[in-house]
């Protein structure tokens, strides 16, 4: 299966502003179906955002389970980052919810979302290029500190002992994904894999329940993309994390899913297996520009 191309929509527009609906079934709305036993940790209900006159999420609506792979897939332009902006809280979505162990996320600021749990990674990666990887993965511990400005300042014992915890589990991390021989190495001067791995390890610095993988395997090569594949599904196992992967790499989303949401126009056209979803007729039109055969 080969990726078709739409025309990305405007997003650089503030979404109009709406009064959202109120409250969201535990499995995510009537349309959602859940391949899970237990409640989802994530449940998207009905979610809407509007770009002046552009819909770019239409009544979407999933749910993950705690522990599940979920690969969200579309040809560019579905919506597939601005749903993440909006888990994210970097958006607020027209009309929706957004829930997250049961609790709306939506009325939370962005900057509390980490502490929530949820972390994320980015289609252009956001490192401190100038920062050593080891740095790098600190400041993603951050986001969970006890500290404060005050027991900082003055080095008190509780910002030394935080330190130490954050400093643990930093290299913890490196050694985790295979980054301490370029721990003391600047960002900036390591290939796009090895920072891919930087990212991945900030994100899980801040001990997430949930990540939001943006298409983490861009500007890889096949090597590389075949060991992000075991790297998503070795951190899913070894750190018990539910991942939310945005990813245009067709062979890497069917490789780690358990479950599959393909979006086209910013509406929801399939939900199931990897199986399920690659041979589904709306799936194949919207990517191939044909019928099913």
């Amino acid at each position: 299966m080969t990726w078709g191309m739409h025309e990305a929509a405007a997003t650089t527009e503030r979404p109009v502003s709406s009064t959202r609906q109120q409250g969201c079934g535990a499995a995510g709305g009537a349309d959602a179906t859940s391949a899970f036993s237990r409640a989802p940790m994530l449940s998207v209900c009905d979610l809407t955002i509007r770009f002046g006159g552009i819909v770019a999420l239409d009544k979407v609506s999933f749910a993950i389970g705690a522990g599940q792979i979920l690969g969200l897939i579309g040809p560019n332009g579905a919506g597939k980052t601005t749903l993440f902006n909006c888990v994210s809280r970097l958006y607020t979505p027209t009309s929706g919810d957004i829930l997250f162990n049961g609790a709306s996320l939506l009325g939370q600021p962005a900057h509390r979302i980490a502490q929530l749990g949820v972390n994320r990674t980015f289609q252009n990666l956001a490192l401190f290029r100038s920062m050593s990887v080891l740095d790098n993965v600190r400041v993603g511990a951050h986001a969970r500190s006890r500290g404060d400005f005050f027991t900082d300042a003055l080095r008190l014992g509780r910002a030394r002992a935080e330190q130490r915890k954050i400093d643990t589990r930093a290299a913890a991390l490196l050694a985790d994904l295979g980054l301490e021989s370029v721990a003391y190495r600047c960002v900036a001067d390591l290939p796009t894999g090895t920072q891919k791995r930087v990212e991945l390890a900030r994100a899980l610095a801040g001990e997430p329940k949930l990540l939001l993988l943006d298409e983490p395997a861009g500007g890889l090569n096949h090597h590389d993309v075949e060991e992000l594949g075991r790297t998503i599904t070795g951190i899913r196992d070894r750190h018990g994390v539910t991942v939310l992967l945005v990813e245009h790499h067709m062979n890497l989303v069917m490789s780690v899913s358990d479950t599959v949401v393909a979006l086209d126009f910013g509406r929801k056209i399939a939900e199931g297996t990897p199986e399920e979803v690659r041979n589904d007729a709306e799936v194949i039109r919207a990517y191939l520009g044909g019928a099913a055969t």
